[in-house]
């Protein structure tokens, strides 16, 4: 069986922090879980799995493995050759029960199973965010949801994990009937 994709993407470049929180959360609470970090290359693409590099200091792939993560790939790649890159990192955790990957462009490549959308300061979203609103089953909001969120998506303040958590656990054992 492959694991469960679960992509985490925010409003803008600035939700970053609040994308961490939410990935290290579900890390804390699912066990055999992994977890992918994007970030953008112009130059190339990479795909980095040594703990040294991981584990340094003020990283999230260090707070990823610091919450648990079985394992933690960070990709460094031109967008171009994200669809390849992204597809390779996913082959080698394929192993594992669930993948969280957290990113905007790596969730519009790969389409994940689960799509939670971190809301922050919406006059600030890109256009790309728009994108991965419409794919969200979650959407997690600091304050109070924004207008442009869909009252049909379920909607959690960033303070209630455990009632994200429990909602997002809903949705992992309804796509494990499924699938």
């Amino acid at each position: 069986m492959r694991p469960l994709v679960v992509g985490i993407g925010g409003a803008h470049s600035g939700a970053g922090k609040t994308t961490t929180t939410v990935a290290c959360e579900i890390l804390r609470r699912f066990s055999g879980w992994g977890a992918i970090k994007f970030t953008r290359n112009s130059l190339y693409s990479s795909i980095i799995d040594d703990l040294a590099v991981l584990s340094e200091a003020g990283k999230d792939t260090k707070k990823f493995l610091d919450a648990g993560a079985e394992k933690v790939l960070w990709i460094k790649s031109p967008f171009f050759q994200l669809p390849e890159v992204l597809s390779m990192a996913v082959q080698m955790l394929n192993y594992l029960q669930g993948i969280l990957i957290e990113g905007n462009s790596a969730i519009q490549v790969i389409k994940p199973d689960i799509v939670l959308y971190v809301s922050a300061d919406e006059a600030r979203s890109k256009s790309c965010a728009i994108k991965i609103l419409q794919m969200a089953q979650i959407i997690i909001f600091q304050k109070e949801r924004s207008k442009q969120t869909s009252n049909d998506i379920p909607g959690f303040q960033m303070d209630d994990s455990e009632g994200y958590l429990r909602f997002l656990k809903g949705i992992i054992e309804e796509n494990r009937r499924i699938g």
